[in-house]
């Protein structure tokens, strides 16, 4: 048998599988059995093995939640936050999210764990944010525990304490959670409330950025730019930054117009490094946009234009980069003085002409 053979074969057997899973979904709903109107419901929601149909789906989880089955008033969650089926309802989401809650579904705990966070559907209230959150976490939802470690971290209803974020964010990261490796992995590389570690910076940036994850393959290269944790090597961080920046990371395409723009581990090229810029400057990153304005200002790697480095210079600003701030008072006093300059000379040219003898 060949392999595209053997590939259509296999696609047979998932088409007959999906297509038993349906029928008997459909036999258990109309017996009106929860977990088949579940079923049901989750093959029209998602769209597997039968159309998208929302309103339907919704109409089948209601029936399953009546009877108390958690996974569809958890759905119904989802589908009233996301307006599938209906209009965004956050008190509805709420609601649903609450009863299966209650009944102790992880993920509904999770999710409504964000919506008091956040302040949707009710009062914003970080205590209870937490309370969700701990109790989702003792299901070992890895969602849970790091949004517990980022309310540590970003001194969300608790003092700020970078040691505890560590410790939950060390539970979702030994379950392969990448946010969670890559935070983890930014707590070592600071080192504050817990000993700075190279090594374990990088552990976790590796075990994240190998998985594909673009902030850890940023850090990584980093940590070999700067000999942090590992020997310093600039083209191993240019490795590094170019797969990141690939894939969109606009931190990643700053760095690697800076690499082009100084001739960090490749040959000084500022076209190429005003390439990279623009592409982070398109999702209005600060560094790119004041880096543009700089090699406007300069010309390099284009015409010398003041004021179009003035207009980059002015939006990274707005986003608070001080060398943008700096370099756009320094360059707007510099041009004042010129005007000013120009001013005087036209001025004093104009005496000149005022007092000239007449014959």
């Amino acid at each position: 048998m060949s392999k595209m053979e053997e590939l259509l074969r296999q696609q047979e057997q998932i088409a007959l599988a999906i297509e038993a899973e349906v029928i008997r979904s459909r036999d258990e709903a109309a017996r009106g059995a929860a977990q088949g109107q579940y079923e049901m419901a989750v093959l029209m929601h998602f769209a597997r093995g039968v159309p998208k149909n929302y309103p339907e789906a919704m109409k089948l989880y209601k029936l399953a939640a009546a009877q108390g089955h958690t996974g569809a008033q958890l759905n119904l969650g989802l589908m009233f936050e996301n307006a599938q089926g209906a209009s965004e309802d956050f008190v509805q989401a709420l609601n649903w999210y609450k009863q299966a809650a209650t009944h102790g579904n992880g993920e509904a705990q999770w999710r409504l764990g964000m919506l008091c966070e956040e302040g949707k559907g009710a009062k914003q209230d970080f205590q209870a944010a937490m309370q969700c959150y701990k109790m989702a976490a003792a299901h070992g939802l890895a969602e849970a525990q790091v949004a517990i470690g980022l309310m540590y971290e970003n001194h969300r209803g608790v003092e700020r304490d970078y040691a505890k974020a560590a410790d939950w964010y060390k539970q979702a990261a030994a379950q392969g959670h990448l946010e969670a490796q890559t935070r983890l992995g930014q707590i070592y590389e600071r080192g504050v409330d817990i000993k700075q570690d190279f090594a374990q910076a990088m552990h976790w940036f590796r075990s994240a950025a190998d998985a594909g994850y673009t902030t850890a393959q940023l850090h990584v290269g980093l940590l070999y730019e700067h000999g942090q944790g590992v020997k310093e090597d600039v083209h191993e961080a240019l490795r590094w930054f170019e797969l990141a920046a690939a894939k969109g990371n606009a931190d990643a395409q700053t760095k690697m117009g800076f690499m082009y723009s100084n001739g960090r581990g490749v040959k000084q090229d500022y076209h190429q490094a005003m390439d990279w810029y623009r592409l982070a400057a398109e999702k209005d990153h600060a560094g790119a946009l004041s880096n543009l304005g700089f090699m406007y200002e300069h010309g390099q790697g284009v015409e010398e234009d003041e004021s179009r480095a003035l207009s980059y210079y002015a939006r990274a600003a707005k986003k608070g980069d001080a060398y943008a701030i700096k370099n756009r008072d320094v360059l707007m006093a510099h041009r004042a003085e010129h005007e000013a300059h120009e001013a005087a000379l036209e001025a004093h040219k104009a005496a000149l002409e005022a007092h000239k003898p007449t014959k």
